[in-house]
């Protein structure tokens, strides 16, 4: 029998998520590595999810979601980003946003068309990038303001450029992108007629008065943008896996049809839940933001009195110490951090293709205060080697 797979996916090594996670549970560590809460996410919603079991069908809802989430959606947005989409033709639930991305790039990608992708990256989308027959251009961002850089754009982008692929905020830097980097890359998009595929999760996670920016409310991209959203982050309800893809009607027929072969559809009682929770009013929003800022700034001031550098975070549920001047590599630190002093982190270099910054170390701050607390009790010990 031939034992020779797909090599995208055959050849790919252990994920340094899946070894911290491993490591993590074998030590007993506190496992900031992971970016998920403590907490079990707000009672209301979960309430609703569990009347719709009850009380909603639970055979095939709708391919491209439930009606009323799709309505909710489209309220959503035009409430809290100003944007006009029309829920029955611009507006899809998916089972997550990686299953959004992963269909998304089969149904713009044909074989040999490139593809812009800003390192640090969330890990998915190199691997499902080549899946999809894209050829990766890459994009590589600094620290400590991981900023969009011309000459490298220029250098990324050419004739043959088809998609381009956001993330803002950026997981694992907390970065949101200013204004004119926004500009920039819309000017890019549309010289070269690319469209962006924009993994907008975070953007009701940010703190500090920062408020997202869409880049499909941006002059020239309304057409061109596919917009991605999740209600596992919104409401703090990973598990869910509930996405939202929204792209104008030409592009959102080509991306529903990859979406039909891939889940066809999302669990309706967590369709239902998820209408509901849209539409809750600001003050929800307002309270989740501060409850998380004050986790941050809870571990970050613990950090920081440790005698760590801690750079700010200024979206998602992490925020990234500097060890540069340890003279070890992000991944050998995470290694003694787990292994000698039992908490769980990540090194930012998995997030870049070549290992391009090895100097900084993630960590997840959506914890109780009792985890946090614990977690610096025993980093209290750390030192470089």
């Amino acid at each position: 029998m031939d034992r020779t797979f797909n090599p995208v996916f055959a050849e790919l090594p252990e994920t340094v998520f899946e070894r911290m996670s491993r490591l993590a549970r074998e030590r007993g560590a506190i496992n900031l590595g992971q970016g998920f809460p403590d907490g079990q996410g707000p009672d209301d919603v979960r309430a609703a999810a569990a009347r719709a079991l009850e009380n909603v069908s639970n055979q095939y809802p709708p391919m491209m979601g439930l009606a009323s989430l799709r309505a909710a959606i489209s309220a959503h947005y035009r409430h809290h980003q100003g944007l006009e989409l029309d829920p029955t033709s611009e507006v899809m639930v998916t089972s997550g946003a990686t299953e959004a991305l992963a269909g998304a790039l089969m149904a713009l990608l044909r074989p040999g068309d490139e593809v812009v992708l800003f390192e640090p990256m969330y890990d998915a989308y190199l691997p499902l990038v080549r899946r999809a027959g894209g050829v990766p251009r890459f994009v590589t961002l600094k620290p400590p303001h991981f900023r969009l850089d011309d000459a490298a754009l220029a250098a990324a982008f050419s004739e043959r450029t088809r998609v381009v692929v956001l993330n803002d905020p950026l997981n694992p830097s907390a970065t949101v992108l200013p204004q004119e980097d926004l500009a920039r890359l819309a000017a890019y998009c549309c010289r070269f007629d690319a469209i962006a595929l924009c993994d907008e999760v975070w953007e009701h996670v940010v703190f500090d008065g920062h408020r997202h920016r869409p880049l499909m409310a941006l002059p020239g991209m309304r057409e061109r943008t596919v917009k991605i959203g999740s209600a596992g982050k919104i409401f703090s309800l990973t598990g869910w896996k509930v996405g939202f893809v929204m792209a104008c009607e030409p592009l959102m027929r080509v991306l529903s049809r990859a979406h039909q072969f891939l889940t066809f559809t999302t669990p309706p009682n967590l369709q239902e839940a998820v209408a509901y929770g849209l539409a809750k009013d600001d003050a929800y929003f307002t309270a989740m933001r501060a409850g998380l800022a004050r986790s941050r700034d809870r571990l970050a001031a613990g950090l920081a009195g440790l005698g760590f550098t801690v750079l700010p975070s200024a979206g998602t549920y992490f925020l990234s110490i500097d060890i540069a001047a340890w003279g070890e590599d992000d991944e050998t630190v995470c290694l003694r951090m787990v292994r000698e002093h039992g908490v769980a982190a990540i090194p930012i270099s998995a997030f870049y293709q070549e290992g391009a910054v090895r100097s900084l170390v993630r960590l997840c701050f959506a914890k109780t205060d009792a985890t946090l607390d614990a977690a610096l009790e025993r980093l209290a010990r750390m030192r470089p080697a």
